[in-house]
Protein backbone atom coordinates (compact mmCIF):
# COMPACT_ATOMS: atom_id res chain seq x y z
CA UNK A 1 0.00 0.00 0.00
CA UNK A 2 1.41 3.44 -0.89
CA UNK A 3 1.54 6.18 1.72
CA UNK A 4 -1.85 7.95 1.86
CA UNK A 5 -1.32 11.56 0.75
CA UNK A 6 -3.96 14.28 0.93
CA UNK A 7 -4.24 17.18 -1.51
CA UNK A 8 -6.82 19.61 -2.87
CA UNK A 9 -6.28 22.14 -5.70
CA UNK A 10 -7.80 24.83 -3.45
CA UNK A 11 -4.76 24.59 -1.14
CA UNK A 12 -3.26 27.20 -3.49
CA UNK A 13 -5.18 30.48 -3.15
CA UNK A 14 -3.27 31.92 -6.15
CA UNK A 15 -1.48 34.81 -4.49
CA UNK A 16 0.65 37.18 -6.50
CA UNK A 17 4.20 35.84 -6.85
CA UNK A 18 5.56 38.87 -5.01
CA UNK A 19 3.54 38.11 -1.87
CA UNK A 20 5.54 37.36 1.27
CA UNK A 21 3.67 34.07 1.73
CA UNK A 22 4.82 31.54 -0.92
CA UNK A 23 1.34 30.25 -1.81
CA UNK A 24 2.47 28.63 -5.09
CA UNK A 25 4.45 26.03 -3.16
CA UNK A 26 1.31 23.96 -2.56
CA UNK A 27 0.65 23.41 -6.26
CA UNK A 28 4.29 22.68 -7.03
CA UNK A 29 4.61 20.33 -4.05
CA UNK A 30 1.76 18.19 -5.35
CA UNK A 31 3.20 18.23 -8.87
CA UNK A 32 6.58 17.02 -7.63
CA UNK A 33 5.00 14.17 -5.66
CA UNK A 34 3.18 13.07 -8.82
CA UNK A 35 6.27 13.46 -11.03
CA UNK A 36 8.35 11.41 -8.61
CA UNK A 37 5.69 8.67 -8.47
CA UNK A 38 4.92 8.99 -4.79
CA UNK A 39 1.17 9.00 -5.44
CA UNK A 40 0.65 6.00 -7.78
CA UNK A 41 -3.04 5.80 -6.91
CA UNK A 42 -3.70 9.51 -6.74
CA UNK A 43 -4.29 11.89 -3.85
CA UNK A 44 -7.02 11.57 -1.29
CA UNK A 45 -9.07 14.76 -1.77
CA UNK A 46 -10.66 16.28 1.32
CA UNK A 47 -13.95 18.10 1.65
CA UNK A 48 -13.92 21.60 3.15
CA UNK A 49 -14.17 21.46 6.92
CA UNK A 50 -17.79 22.04 7.98
CA UNK A 51 -18.80 24.88 10.25
CA UNK A 52 -19.55 22.61 13.20
CA UNK A 53 -16.03 21.17 13.02
CA UNK A 54 -14.38 24.60 12.85
CA UNK A 55 -16.40 25.75 15.86
CA UNK A 56 -14.93 23.00 18.04
CA UNK A 57 -11.62 24.90 18.01
CA UNK A 58 -12.64 28.45 17.06
CA UNK A 59 -15.15 30.99 18.28
CA UNK A 60 -18.33 30.82 16.18
CA UNK A 61 -18.21 34.57 15.53
CA UNK A 62 -14.71 34.25 14.05
CA UNK A 63 -15.71 31.24 11.94
CA UNK A 64 -18.66 33.18 10.54
CA UNK A 65 -16.45 36.19 9.82
CA UNK A 66 -14.07 34.03 7.77
CA UNK A 67 -16.80 32.24 5.85
CA UNK A 68 -18.55 35.53 5.00
CA UNK A 69 -15.26 37.37 4.32
CA UNK A 70 -15.91 39.88 7.09
CA UNK A 71 -12.75 39.42 9.13
CA UNK A 72 -11.75 42.61 10.90
CA UNK A 73 -8.81 44.61 9.51
CA UNK A 74 -6.98 44.05 12.80
CA UNK A 75 -7.15 40.26 12.48
CA UNK A 76 -6.37 40.37 8.75
CA UNK A 77 -3.26 42.37 9.58
CA UNK A 78 -2.27 39.76 12.17
CA UNK A 79 -2.85 36.99 9.61
CA UNK A 80 -0.80 38.75 6.95
CA UNK A 81 -3.27 38.80 4.07
CA UNK A 82 -6.94 39.61 3.37
CA UNK A 83 -9.42 36.81 3.95
CA UNK A 84 -11.28 36.74 0.64
CA UNK A 85 -13.38 33.89 -0.79
CA UNK A 86 -10.36 31.99 -2.12
CA UNK A 87 -8.53 32.23 1.21
CA UNK A 88 -11.64 31.14 3.12
CA UNK A 89 -12.05 28.09 0.88
CA UNK A 90 -8.35 27.30 1.06
CA UNK A 91 -8.44 27.42 4.85
CA UNK A 92 -11.45 25.13 5.05
CA UNK A 93 -9.92 22.66 2.58
CA UNK A 94 -6.54 22.59 4.34
CA UNK A 95 -8.31 21.95 7.63
CA UNK A 96 -10.41 19.23 6.03
CA UNK A 97 -7.17 17.83 4.65
CA UNK A 98 -5.59 17.46 8.07
CA UNK A 99 -8.75 15.84 9.41
CA UNK A 100 -8.74 13.41 6.48
CA UNK A 101 -5.04 12.67 7.01
CA UNK A 102 -5.77 11.89 10.65
CA UNK A 103 -8.60 9.51 9.73
CA UNK A 104 -6.35 7.80 7.20
CA UNK A 105 -3.58 7.53 9.78
CA UNK A 106 -5.98 5.88 12.22
CA UNK A 107 -6.85 3.36 9.49
CA UNK A 108 -3.38 2.71 8.08
CA UNK A 109 -0.92 3.96 10.71
CA UNK A 110 0.49 6.92 8.77
CA UNK A 111 -0.75 9.61 6.39
CA UNK A 112 0.34 13.10 5.35
CA UNK A 113 -1.34 16.26 4.19
CA UNK A 114 0.29 18.45 1.51
CA UNK A 115 -0.75 21.50 3.54
CA UNK A 116 -1.56 22.13 7.20
CA UNK A 117 0.31 23.24 10.26
CA UNK A 118 -1.42 26.64 10.58
CA UNK A 119 -0.59 26.71 14.25
CA UNK A 120 -0.77 30.43 15.02
CA UNK A 121 -4.56 30.62 14.73
CA UNK A 122 -6.12 30.65 18.19
CA UNK A 123 -9.70 30.33 19.33
CA UNK A 124 -10.65 33.96 18.67
CA UNK A 125 -8.72 34.72 15.49
CA UNK A 126 -5.97 34.00 13.04
CA UNK A 127 -2.37 35.21 12.97
CA UNK A 128 0.95 34.51 11.29
CA UNK A 129 -0.41 33.30 7.91
CA UNK A 130 -2.84 31.03 9.81
CA UNK A 131 -6.60 31.43 9.34
CA UNK A 132 -7.90 28.20 10.90
CA UNK A 133 -5.80 25.95 13.12
CA UNK A 134 -6.16 22.72 11.14
CA UNK A 135 -4.45 20.44 13.67
CA UNK A 136 -6.53 21.83 16.53
CA UNK A 137 -9.75 21.38 14.57
CA UNK A 138 -8.87 17.81 13.56
CA UNK A 139 -7.90 16.86 17.10
CA UNK A 140 -11.04 18.44 18.53
CA UNK A 141 -13.27 16.64 16.02
CA UNK A 142 -11.78 13.23 16.76
CA UNK A 143 -12.02 13.77 20.51
CA UNK A 144 -15.59 15.08 20.22
CA UNK A 145 -16.60 12.00 18.23
CA UNK A 146 -14.99 9.71 20.77
CA UNK A 147 -12.82 8.26 18.01
CA UNK A 148 -9.80 8.49 20.31
CA UNK A 149 -8.97 9.47 23.85
CA UNK A 150 -5.63 11.27 23.85
CA UNK A 151 -3.68 13.39 21.35
CA UNK A 152 -0.07 14.49 21.02
CA UNK A 153 0.85 17.51 18.90
CA UNK A 154 4.59 17.28 18.14
CA UNK A 155 5.39 20.60 16.49
CA UNK A 156 8.81 21.14 14.88
CA UNK A 157 8.01 24.30 12.92
CA UNK A 158 10.64 26.93 13.73
CA UNK A 159 7.91 29.21 15.10
CA UNK A 160 6.16 28.30 18.33
CA UNK A 161 2.76 26.64 17.98
CA UNK A 162 1.24 29.36 20.14
CA UNK A 163 -2.30 29.11 18.80
CA UNK A 164 -2.44 25.36 19.39
CA UNK A 165 -1.07 25.81 22.91
CA UNK A 166 -3.72 28.41 23.71
CA UNK A 167 -6.61 26.40 22.26
CA UNK A 168 -5.71 23.34 24.34
CA UNK A 169 -4.41 25.07 27.48
CA UNK A 170 -5.55 23.05 30.47
CA UNK A 171 -6.99 20.25 28.32
CA UNK A 172 -5.72 16.95 29.78
CA UNK A 173 -6.53 15.05 26.57
CA UNK A 174 -4.18 17.03 24.29
CA UNK A 175 -0.46 17.33 24.94
CA UNK A 176 1.26 20.12 23.01
CA UNK A 177 5.00 20.05 22.40
CA UNK A 178 6.68 22.86 20.47
CA UNK A 179 10.33 22.78 19.40
CA UNK A 180 11.03 26.29 18.06
CA UNK A 181 13.46 29.15 17.68
CA UNK A 182 13.70 31.02 20.96
CA UNK A 183 14.09 34.44 19.35
CA UNK A 184 11.68 33.93 16.49
CA UNK A 185 8.01 34.82 15.95
CA UNK A 186 5.76 35.12 17.87
CA UNK A 187 7.31 37.71 20.13
CA UNK A 188 4.87 36.86 22.92
CA UNK A 189 5.06 33.11 23.45
CA UNK A 190 2.25 30.94 24.75
CA UNK A 191 2.81 28.09 27.21
CA UNK A 192 2.73 24.68 25.60
CA UNK A 193 2.73 21.56 27.74
CA UNK A 194 6.36 21.26 26.67
CA UNK A 195 8.32 24.12 25.08
CA UNK A 196 11.81 23.58 23.67
CA UNK A 197 13.31 26.98 22.76
CA UNK A 198 16.31 26.70 20.45
CA UNK A 199 19.20 29.15 19.96
CA UNK A 200 19.82 30.88 16.63
CA UNK A 201 22.10 28.96 14.29
CA UNK A 202 21.50 25.47 15.70
CA UNK A 203 22.74 22.80 13.26
CA UNK A 204 21.73 19.23 12.44
CA UNK A 205 23.75 17.33 15.04
CA UNK A 206 22.75 19.43 18.03
CA UNK A 207 19.11 19.51 16.94
CA UNK A 208 18.78 15.78 16.42
CA UNK A 209 20.60 15.07 19.69
CA UNK A 210 17.61 16.56 21.53
CA UNK A 211 15.08 14.22 19.96
CA UNK A 212 15.53 10.91 21.86
CA UNK A 213 14.78 12.38 25.28
CA UNK A 214 12.01 14.62 23.91
CA UNK A 215 10.30 11.74 22.17
CA UNK A 216 10.38 9.55 25.25
CA UNK A 217 9.13 12.45 27.38
CA UNK A 218 6.26 13.14 24.97
CA UNK A 219 5.28 9.48 24.85
CA UNK A 220 5.28 9.17 28.63
CA UNK A 221 3.36 12.37 29.25
CA UNK A 222 0.88 12.22 26.38
CA UNK A 223 0.17 8.47 26.06
CA UNK A 224 -1.33 9.35 22.66
CA UNK A 225 -3.75 7.50 20.45
CA UNK A 226 -2.53 9.65 17.55
CA UNK A 227 0.33 12.06 16.89
CA UNK A 228 -0.06 15.19 14.78
CA UNK A 229 3.44 15.93 13.50
CA UNK A 230 4.16 19.43 12.20
CA UNK A 231 7.19 18.98 9.93
CA UNK A 232 7.89 22.63 9.17
CA UNK A 233 10.96 23.10 6.97
CA UNK A 234 11.61 26.64 8.21
CA UNK A 235 14.42 25.44 10.55
CA UNK A 236 16.44 25.11 7.30
CA UNK A 237 19.56 27.25 7.04
CA UNK A 238 18.31 28.88 3.82
CA UNK A 239 14.82 29.73 5.08
CA UNK A 240 13.99 33.44 4.95
CA UNK A 241 12.27 33.41 8.35
CA UNK A 242 14.04 30.58 10.12
CA UNK A 243 17.22 31.60 12.02
CA UNK A 244 18.27 27.97 12.53
CA UNK A 245 20.79 26.10 10.37
CA UNK A 246 19.47 22.65 9.52
CA UNK A 247 20.26 21.06 6.15
CA UNK A 248 18.01 18.96 3.92
CA UNK A 249 19.66 15.88 5.42
CA UNK A 250 19.05 17.22 8.91
CA UNK A 251 15.36 17.74 8.21
CA UNK A 252 15.10 14.22 6.79
CA UNK A 253 16.81 12.75 9.84
CA UNK A 254 14.48 14.73 12.13
CA UNK A 255 11.43 13.39 10.29
CA UNK A 256 12.80 9.85 10.24
CA UNK A 257 13.50 9.78 13.96
CA UNK A 258 10.12 11.25 14.94
CA UNK A 259 7.95 9.21 12.58
CA UNK A 260 9.97 6.08 13.24
CA UNK A 261 9.74 6.45 17.02
CA UNK A 262 5.96 6.47 17.02
CA UNK A 263 5.45 3.94 14.24
CA UNK A 264 7.80 1.51 16.04
CA UNK A 265 5.24 1.72 18.85
CA UNK A 266 2.27 1.34 16.49
CA UNK A 267 1.00 4.84 17.23
CA UNK A 268 -0.68 6.50 14.21
CA UNK A 269 0.99 9.62 12.84
CA UNK A 270 -0.66 12.36 10.77
CA UNK A 271 1.91 14.64 9.15
CA UNK A 272 1.40 18.27 8.10
CA UNK A 273 3.92 20.39 6.25
CA UNK A 274 4.08 23.50 8.45
CA UNK A 275 6.09 26.55 7.47
CA UNK A 276 8.73 27.16 4.85
CA UNK A 277 9.62 30.50 3.27
CA UNK A 278 11.60 31.19 0.12
CA UNK A 279 11.23 33.04 -3.17
CA UNK A 280 12.58 29.91 -4.88
CA UNK A 281 9.34 27.92 -5.10
CA UNK A 282 10.95 24.91 -6.78
CA UNK A 283 13.54 24.44 -4.04
CA UNK A 284 11.04 25.16 -1.28
CA UNK A 285 8.43 22.73 -2.62
CA UNK A 286 11.04 19.99 -2.94
CA UNK A 287 12.15 20.69 0.63
CA UNK A 288 8.57 20.18 1.81
CA UNK A 289 8.48 16.79 0.05
CA UNK A 290 11.10 15.54 2.50
CA UNK A 291 8.24 14.75 4.90
CA UNK A 292 6.40 12.65 2.34
CA UNK A 293 9.52 10.86 1.11
CA UNK A 294 10.60 9.93 4.62
CA UNK A 295 7.09 8.92 5.65
CA UNK A 296 6.95 6.60 2.63
CA UNK A 297 9.84 4.64 4.16
CA UNK A 298 7.50 3.48 6.92
CA UNK A 299 4.66 1.98 4.88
Amino acid sequence: MPLPLVHHPAFDALFDEAHRFPMRKFTRLAEILVEDRLVPRGFHEPVPAPVEALELAHDPAYVEAVLTQRVSPTIEKAIGFPVDARVALRSRCATGGTLLAARLALDTGLACNTAGGSHHASRTGGAGFSVFNDVAVAAAVLLHEGTLGRVLVFDCDVHQGDGTARIFAGDPLVYTLSMHGERNYPQEKAQSDCDVPLPDGMEDKAYCALLPDLLQHALTQARPDIVFYNAGVDPHREDRLGRLSLSDDGLAERDRRIIGFFRDRFIPVAGVIGGGYSRDIETLARRHTILHRVAAEFV
